[in-house]
């Protein structure tokens, strides 16, 4: 019986789909050069959040999958994911959990704590 194994593009093109708002702006090209396997990947604006994930884990993680099957067929395959036309990147905020734990109360001499306490 002969197993049938989806193509590192058809992978690609059936996971965003799953991820964002709008499956029918995801289009996935394939190139093949002296380099490897380039896959590009173009969505809506809307979903580029979607599809890079936080701190760009899904986009790690697509990647990552899409080096694991093109070594199965001793290619090597790497992701573009282009930025649509027109896109403008935010400041950036950090987290509420990035941000530094509070430090602790400035240490006092003994003077300091003899004379709050009106020794």
């Amino acid at each position: 019986m002969t197993e049938v194994r989806p193509t590192d593009q058809e992978f690609l093109e059936f996971a965003v789909k799953a991820l964002v708002d709008n499956p029918d702006n995801v289009k996935v090209e394939r190139k093949i050069d002296e380099m490897g396997v380039l896959i590009t990947l173009d969505v809506n604006p809307a979903d580029m959040g979607m599809v890079i994930g936080r701190e760009g884990q899904t986009a790690k993680a697509l990647r990552t999958i899409l080096r694991v099957i093109g070594a199965r067929n001793n290619a090597r395959v790497n992701l573009k994911i282009n930025e649509p036309e027109g896109s403008t990147r935010g400041e950036r905020t950090p987290r509420p959990e990035a941000v530094s734990a509070p430090t602790e109360a400035p240490k006092k001499s003994i003077d300091d704590v003899l004379g709050d306490m009106n020794i």
